[in-house]
């Protein structure tokens, strides 16, 4: 069964001086502004592709790796994944960096990281973004 989520932005006005709204309709979870500035310059109260992005990205890979852990007897108490994206102006979006902190009992550090580093691999989101740079940072918390 494949499931198709979606959105929808409604942008008025040029780049440089217009806004727009993105709704996501298939959960109805929110309705977020976005604009130029906040893409380029940063905004602590209007998002941006590039934190939506981020959120897409840290979800899939928690996910991803929750699944990875279990399937190999370890599940994880807690995954938090932080994923930062950037945007250079006029080139696009060329990172999004992997922040992961996970407390797994009964798993060495190395299993860990290996397994960290599969489920970036093996994640849909990182898939879909094999056209940029995908760091991870992966701590496995005592």
């Amino acid at each position: 069964m494949s499931v198709t989520s979606a959105a929808t932005t409604t942008w008025t006005g040029t780049l440089f001086e217009g806004s727009g709204t993105t709704h996501l309709d298939s959960s109805r979870a929110a309705e977020l502004p976005v604009n130029w500035k906040a893409r380029s310059e940063g905004s602590d109260s209007v998002t941006t592709p590039e934190e939506l992005l981020g959120a897409a990205h840290s979800a899939c890979f928690s996910m991803a790796l929750s699944h990875a852990l279990t399937g190999n007897g370890t599940p994880p108490t807690n995954v938090t994944t932080t994923a930062k994206v950037t945007l250079i102006p006029g080139t696009g979006i060329t990172t999004s960096a992997l922040s992961v902190v996970a407390e797994v009992p009964g798993i060495s550090a190395e299993d860990f990281d290996r397994i960290a580093h599969e489920a970036k691999a093996g994640c849909p989101v990182s898939a879909a973004l094999t056209g940029i740079n995908i760091t991870l940072d992966a701590t496995l918390k005592a």
